[in-house]
């Protein structure tokens, strides 16, 4: 067992862990700390090198659209884009706030995932730009997971996790996202829970690899026209109609959440739980 500092940042040591071990593996490991990079968490103009497109109506999707595919984003974004072209699984390490991400790293996901290099219309969720890559959460809370349960305080946490893991990692460059790695309140667990939270990390590293994603809603099931409204194809619709669990935590289709959808992968012997 590999001594930690305690008192240090938990998610500081749970990404030392995970460095070292992925090391271990022979993977080349490459962080981003974007407090010590001092990262831009806010999504403004000055994103984009040279002349706008339309500087009478600044629409930052548009123009950031436009400026990746002329070169012109600014450089910090840039290296954060080369950073997710080069690699093949992606850790997103941090504590949940307000049951999302820290502002610095929804700014990363706002400035760094722009339109054309992270997805388009046509190329997203398991149609996503990025096919070949994974990503996973891990993150620590606050409260207890008996708070994150669906008779808890805080209501589900498949349904806080649906905006975060869909709409975020899924909807951009990383269409098979694994299944959560969540550290229930550390900061209120003895010492030994935390070491055992640390090895159970690098327990599940060792394997992660290989690991089944999330099950997810496909793109073949949606016509992926502004005809169409981006919506179910009637057939699938129809499809549903007796199922007794919509297709995901998302897509309910005002029917009993599919339960665990966003916290564990479908195992490969068991059956389609929406049939």
């Amino acid at each position: 067992m590999r001594p930690v500092c305690l008192a240090a940042s938990f998610n500081a040591a749970l990404r030392d862990a995970a460095v070292q071990e992925l090391t271990d593996q022979g993977c080349r490991v490459t962080v981003s700390d974007l407090y010590a990079m001092k990262f831009r968490s806010s999504a403004t103009q000055d994103d984009i090198i040279g002349e706008l497109k339309n500087p009478d109506l600044f629409q930052y999707g548009e123009e950031t659209m436009h400026a990746w595919m002329e070169g012109r984003l600014s450089d910090d974004i840039t290296a954060e884009q080369r950073k997710v072209e080069e690699a093949q699984l992606i850790i997103f390490q941090f504590p949940l706030y307000w049951f999302s991400v820290p502002a610095i790293l929804k700014g990363w996901f706002d400035r760094v995932l722009t339109q054309g290099f992270a997805f388009t219309l046509q190329n997203m969720y398991s149609g996503g730009v990025f096919k070949d890559k994974k990503a996973v959460l891990s993150f620590t809370t606050g409260a207890a997971e008996t708070m994150f349960q669906p008779d808890g305080i805080n209501g589900d946490i498949n349904v806080t996790l649906w905006p975060l893991q869909v709409r975020r990692a899924h909807a951009g460059p990383f269409p098979p996202v694994l299944a959560p790695q969540i550290f229930w309140s550390p900061a209120h667990c003895p010492a030994a829970a935390r070491l055992q939270m640390l090895e159970g990390w690098r327990a599940r590293l060792r394997g992660l690899l290989t690991e089944t994603p999330l099950a997810s809603a496909p793109c073949e099931l949606f016509d992926l026209s502004f005809q169409g409204g981006f919506t179910l194809r009637p057939a699938v619709k129809e499809q549903q109609e007796t199922r007794p669990f919509g297709i995901s935590t998302g897509h309910h289709l005002g029917k009993p959440l599919l339960p665990n959808n966003q916290t564990k992968a479908p195992s490969e012997d068991s059956t389609d739980s929406r049939k």
